[in-house]
């Protein structure tokens, strides 16, 4: 179980706990919670002794844009016996009230990676259904397509998640603390 954080009682609270942002570097570089840590949900992993570490020291708490990441990042260190908070609503609702956010010089908002996979898969769908008006057969590309979105629901993973997050886009900007620098930042 994780315990909901609001922005309104965050915001008191941001220099005495541990925030981190598991959105892509992209995402993150494009604005993001003023002393936020990027940990991309798919590296937490890896990042998991510092955090664990870090979360001796002080309260943690984890963002993404929305939620559903934040809470997907908490059940998976619930697993490994580390507590963090939730931030409901998060980065959105962060800048829906009004709070400032900082961004990694040069870069441009990227639009979250729900949104980039609704689009992607949407847009594979209705392509296989007009292709399959000239190839018979090709609207089983979009069965693939609905079928991998119902797994991707069912074991709460996302392979086109991972995969647009490879994109450079979604890659680190210049400017953006790699993966590793965190980590000692963490480690401190």
């Amino acid at each position: 179980m994780t315990t909901p954080l609001t922005v309104e009682q965050l915001k008191p609270r941001l220099g005495r706990l541990t925030l981190i942002d598991v959105r892509s570097p992209g995402e993150y570089a494009g604005g993001h919670i003023p002393g936020a840590l990027n940990i991309p949900l798919d590296q937490l992993d890896r990042a998991l002794p510092a955090l664990r570490a870090a979360a001796g020291r002080n309260e943690l708490a984890v963002v993404c844009a929305a939620g559903p990441r934040s809470r997907n990042a908490c059940r998976q260190l619930a697993d490994a016996g580390v507590t963090a908070l939730v931030v409901t609503g998060g980065t959105n609702a962060w800048t829906e009230a009004g709070h400032p956010v900082d961004r990694i010089a040069g870069a441009r908002p990227v639009w979250a990676m729900d949104r980039q996979v609704r689009l992607t898969a949407g847009s594979i769908v209705l392509l296989g259904l007009l292709v399959d008006l000239a190839l018979p057969g090709a609207r089983w590309v979009s069965a693939a397509i609905g079928g991998g979105l119902v797994l991707s629901a069912l074991g709460n993973s996302c392979a086109m998640g991972a995969l647009l997050g490879k994109l450079p886009y979604n890659r680190p900007r210049p400017g953006t603390p790699t993966l590793d620098a965190t980590l000692a930042t963490l480690d401190r």
